[in-house]
């Protein structure tokens, strides 16, 4: 736990982004969102903070979260407790615009930097929730699409679970494959259930 603490403080003091988030349209400064204790029996592996994530310094609050606790089944209370569900993204910082006002990747840094020593510090979890492409090619590997990842979920559960980025982005995806919502989703739910409650 101390180790953890310490790792924690570290993270939330990174600057390594410095100078290529000056660089971007929004001009911002490092902000890290810092959300795990080890111990928690879940995992959600995400991929970076949105802008209002950054300046609300809380994970998912945003459209994106309200979705994706819709998809787990979740409210707010539980999704947010750390004694149950940790959230490490592949970077920690809101990656920042281009010109054309597009997100940014995740800065490959983050995760070669602060991935393995969280993850360790965080200890066994009983559920991972790859959310979206990045999460998933680095737990995954593989060059598969985010919708053949998602679409053999079943090789992967009970300990595993892909999922789309809930981005109202995706909003075209989730019409184009209903079996993600008819199949995925009660699955999903059971077995958060299951782990947070047992």
């Amino acid at each position: 736990m101390e180790n953890a603490l310490r790792l924690a403080a570290d993270l939330r003091n990174c600057t390594l982004c410095a100078d290529r988030f000056a660089a971007t349209v929004t001009r911002h400064r490092p902000n890290p969102v810092v959300w795990f204790k080890p111990g928690a029996r879940m995992l959600i592996a995400s991929q970076a903070p949105g802008l209002r994530v950054h300046e609300a310094n809380t994970p998912f609050w945003d459209r994106s979260g309200t979705r994706l606790r819709d998809w787990m089944g979740v409210d707010e209370a539980t999704f947010y407790d750390r004694d149950r569900i940790a959230i490490l993204p592949m970077a920690f910082c809101f990656p920042g615009y281009d010109a054309s006002g597009s997100d940014l990747p995740p800065p490959k840094i983050c995760a070669q930097t602060w991935r393995a020593p969280l993850l360790d510090a965080l200890g066994q979890v009983r559920l991972t929730l790859l959310v979206g492409g990045y999460a998933q090619a680095w737990h995954l590997g593989g060059r598969e699409s985010v919708t053949a990842r998602v679409a053999a979920w079943r090789d992967h559960a009970p300990t595993v679970i892909p999922l789309p980025h809930p981005s109202w982005r995706n909003t075209a995806w989730l019409k184009r494959n209903p079996w993600f919502e008819a199949e995925l989703l009660p699955v999903l739910r059971a077995r958060i259930f299951e782990v947070l409650n047992s």
